[in-house]
């Protein structure tokens, strides 16, 4: 019997896809294009979800470059140190469901091992990003042309709305991710940049805030 969990009612959710060293690595096997840049733009969302309290959905590969991982070169396989918050959890790839109870009260991250591309593949990630709700899950990380295609497509696909940060999601062929971008857009993704998600957080909060009365 899979245990109920009752999940509040989120803003955002941002879910971090695969951000490890080989993607995002000078040295790694499968480094991204102007890895420098998208991080820089990945390391400004986690640091928003930390001033706002966000929730962080995140998913690694294991093993994510093959090559790597064959010659036991394990550290290819880390998530980079920036996508990390405090109150964190991680679960093995698995073919069980089970979650904890209150696992969002409890925590501000969920890191998901997955062994294959499409995170709603592996049975926790499916359950959680099906479970959760949330005004607008923001997805960040790597490849454009793989995982996050997957990611969006697979929420989309269970009426969520998706936000796609186009300058914090990393590529290996710039061909690929404008007909996966295109694709996603077509599917009903919203596609954005970091700087718009900032400005339009931060309007809202000012909309939000209450006046002051004059003494």
């Amino acid at each position: 019997m899979i245990r109920q969990i009752n999940y509040s009612r989120q803003k955002y959710i941002v879910v971090d896809i695969d951000t490890q060293r080989c993607f995002f690595s000078d040295s790694g096997k499968a480094c991204v294009h102007n890895s420098e840049t998208v991080l820089a733009n990945i390391r400004r969302v986690i640091a928003w979800t930390r001033l706002k309290h966000i929730y962080v959905v995140s998913t690694k590969q294991v093993p994510a470059c093959y090559c790597d991982f064959q010659r036991g070169n394990t550290k290819s396989l880390q998530k980079i140190a920036c996508t990390l918050r405090n109150r964190r959890t991680q679960y093995d790839a698995t073919d069980c469901t089970d979650l904890p109870n209150e696992i969002v009260e409890r925590y501000d991250q969920v890191i998901f091992c997955k062994r294959c591309i499409d995170p709603f593949e592996e049975p926790r990630v499916d359950r959680m990003l099906t479970e959760l709700e949330a005004d607008e899950f923001i997805l960040i990380g790597s490849l454009a042309e793989g995982a996050i295609k997957a990611t969006a497509l697979g929420l989309l696909a269970r009426r969520k709305n998706v936000r796609v940060l186009v300058d914090a999601v990393g590529t290996c062929n710039a061909k690929a991710e404008k007909r996966a971008l295109r694709n996603m857009r077509a599917k009903g993704a919203k596609l954005s940049d970091t700087e718009t998600l900032m400005n339009s957080s931060a309007a809202r909060l000012l909309r939000n805030r209450r006046p002051t009365r004059l003494s």
